[in-house]
């Protein structure tokens, strides 16, 4: 980056956190607490500059006001604002009474910053596993879409819009993809669409848009599995982003290292 140009704007994607009520709740037989506070303090160390953090989903497992509040103390560590959207689960009540003042920093929303304007999206019906948007909810795209134009946009959700190879977890991709879909062909000021929900890293193109998933705070799925599959050499991490002034986006994976942890194959499925 040259003297004369801005900063790009540093945005933190955290993911997949599942924590529980009680700290020693575990999923999988990982400890869920512990992998956060682990994630964290790698953010701590190699990020000195947020600008935003970026929550997309699955923030609890047990949807406890307890776990969010939690959630929120860890987060109050770093000076940024944090942005929260829910996976298929969380329930949305408990989190607005975490919020509290803060409400509008839950999805739907959108987030106004230098060159860029990143909406956050709820693609989870409560107590239902895959995604599927509700038409108030395309319609808040659509309509911040046509608000952002001169600027651009990034996207984010929970459940990944399109298959990820991974038969067991294509059957929870968001149920009405297509109109998700045809509503973001319409626009040419896109630059990214953000995901968590499938706890496995992926960055591809699609129309010159780059389609990215993230690693979850705690367990990793195993890629390219037809039956629900754990990757136990593949440690918690989180994303991050450079977002620059002109469109150009650079990202990041960082993880872990040494967190270990015996599959609970008791447990079917997460």
């Amino acid at each position: 980056m040259k003297k004369h140009e801005p900063k790009p704007l540093r945005v933190v994607q955290i993911t997949d956190c599942h924590l529980f009520s009680s700290t020693d709740g575990c999923l999988l037989g990982l400890n869920t607490e512990d992998s956060l506070r682990l994630v964290l303090a790698k953010v701590k160390k190699e990020q000195p500059r947020i600008d935003v953090i970026l929550a997309t989903g699955d923030i609890a497992q047990d949807a406890t006001e307890a776990a969010y509040t939690r959630f929120q103390r860890h987060l109050s560590q770093f000076k940024a604002p944090s942005y929260w959207l829910q996976g298929n689960h969380d329930i949305t009540q408990p989190i607005l009474n975490t919020l509290v003042d803060n409400t509008s920093h839950l999805s739907p929303c959108v987030i106004s910053a230098d060159a860029w304007r990143i909406i956050m999206l709820n693609s989870s019906v409560e107590y239902e596993v895959p995604g599927k948007f509700r038409p108030e909810e395309l319609a808040f795209l659509q309509r911040s879409l046509e608000d952002s134009k001169g600027y651009h946009v990034m996207v984010c959700l929970h459940h990944h819009p399109l298959p990820m190879a991974c038969k067991w977890l294509d059957t929870q991709v968001v149920r009405n993809a297509e109109e998700f879909w045809r509503i973001i062909d319409q626009f040419s000021h896109i630059r990214a669409i953000v995901w968590g929900h499938v706890h496995q890293e992926s960055d591809r193109l699609r129309n010159g848009v780059r389609l990215l998933s993230s690693p979850s705070t705690c367990v990793q799925f195993k890629p390219l599995s037809d039956d629900f599959a754990i990757d136990e050499d593949v440690a918690p991490g989180y994303r991050w982003f450079d977002l620059y002034a002109n469109g150009a986006i650079e990202t990041r994976v960082s993880r872990v290292e040494g967190v270990k942890f015996v599959v609970d194959w008791t447990v079917k499925g997460y």
